[in-house]
């Protein structure tokens, strides 16, 4: 298997079996860019403590080929049960409307 596959088949494995995953620059307590940040913290806003966070920054895999897993081309992307939520944006407009709140329940979270 070539390197694409290789990591378009762990981000599958990865979003498949954890209810919430944040792709993000840096980590939840030391983000690298402002959206990622947000983002963190709004899943901490709708009470999610643990969540799977994989540093793209770190993880060179994600970073190259996760734009290609949901043609989605920016950081940070969040998962909720295995589907793309979106961006830091979208997240906290979810979030504003409870239908992000409503969204991880169903996940399990």
């Amino acid at each position: 298997m070539d390197e694409k596959t290789i990591a378009l088949e762990k981000i599958k494995k990865t979003v498949t079996e954890n209810p919430v995953v944040l792709y993000m620059k840096g980590t939840p307590q030391f983000p690298q860019c402002g959206f990622s940040g947000r983002a963190a913290q709004v899943l901490k806003g709708c009470g999610v403590e643990k969540f799977v966070a994989v540093n793209v920054l770190e993880d060179q895999g994600a970073y190259e080929y996760l734009k290609f897993y949901a043609d989605f081309p920016t950081f940070p992307q969040c998962y909720i049960g295995g589907e793309l939520v979106g961006g830091s944006d979208i997240m906290l407009d979810l979030y504003q409307q409870g239908e992000l709140q409503k969204l991880i329940a169903a996940a399990g979270r």
